[in-house]
């Protein structure tokens, strides 16, 4: 089991302040109990400089009159209540979604035998998603602490109902990490997925 922080950086959490600041408090106190258990936490971030837009991306932005977010060196891209310490894996998207596009994640967790990912972080609805639905056809176990999350688009409870119809996904929150996973007799053997790509 892993605990992966996604994208929980001060661009994506200033909008609507409360909820976003519970969000990031509960993630911190997630990562907390997490590593007092021996459990790996993993850390994504995004990037979105220009240069690593697609045609699309770009496109859409300037339709949408989007600015880039997390722009590489900037504040905006800094991890918000959390931090990664010595030893703990982050990984970077580059103006993507999906964590497995990026260059190592997949190939970190299948080495270290990680057969559950636990998502704390930002958005519910698109990169938690994006990551979890990735995930979720590669064989991996999904867990989604329901309050170190929240949607950008939809609403909370559409989004984590559609995780658990679609993926499977399994629910907690993250002030008990004993019910980060459902009891062993309630699933199949949490062994870690062999890698689908020699460049994942």
């Amino acid at each position: 089991m892993a605990l992966v922080v996604v994208d929980l950086q001060n661009d994506f959490c200033a909008g609507p302040p409360e909820r976003l600041r519970q969000v990031a408090v509960n993630s911190a106190r997630a990562v907390a109990l997490a590593r007092e258990r021996g459990v790996e936490v993993v850390f994504v971030r995004f990037v979105g400089d220009a240069e690593h837009q697609g045609a699309s991306w770009r496109r859409r932005d300037r339709v949408l009159g989007k600015r880039p977010k997390c722009l590489e060196g900037s504040w905006g891209a800094e991890f918000r209540q959390v931090a990664p310490q010595v030893g703990e894996a982050v990984f970077t998207k580059q103006a993507c979604f999906d964590a497995f596009l990026g260059s190592g994640f997949e190939r970190h967790l299948v080495r270290g035998g990680v057969g559950r990912l636990v998502f704390a972080g930002l958005y519910a609805d698109v990169c938690v998603d994006s990551t979890a639905r990735t995930a979720f056809q590669k064989g991996f176990h999904i867990t989604v602490l329901t309050d170190c999350t929240t949607a950008l688009h939809l609403e909370d409870a559409d989004v984590l109902r559609f995780m658990t119809a679609v993926y499977g996904a399994h629910t907690a929150t993250h002030d008990h990490p004993d019910r980060w996973a459902p009891p062993a007799a309630q699933e199949d053997t949490c062994s870690a997925p062999e890698s689908r790509t020699a460049s994942a």
